[in-house]
């Protein structure tokens, strides 16, 4: 089986650890993050790694910087807010 390959990692804000988190749910380019949102792939990633602390802040607004082709921070505290409040609390 041929390994699929990413090009995540040319998106703004995708490190090497997000790209891998991303890659073991599926997601390999841009379009892939598109379609699921930055929303679900964020839920996805938290719901594949409970033993681990994935903040919002790295996780979420750098998901949707990726989408946007802007740096998490310059992402508006409306949407940011917008953003958290579609998160399904797992708790």
């Amino acid at each position: 089986m041929k390994k699929k390959t990413s090009e995540l990692s040319q998106l703004k804000n995708i490190g090497t650890v997000i790209e891998k988190r991303l890659n073991d749910i599926g997601v390999f380019s841009k379009n892939d993050l598109k379609k699921l949102g930055a929303v679900n792939a964020y839920q996805k990633i938290q719901n594949k790694n409970l033993d681990k602390n994935i903040p919002v802040c790295y996780y979420l607004y750098s998901l949707q910087g990726a989408l946007e082709n802007k740096h998490w921070d310059d992402i508006s505290e409306e949407k940011k807010t917008t953003l958290r409040s579609k998160i399904v609390r797992n708790h």
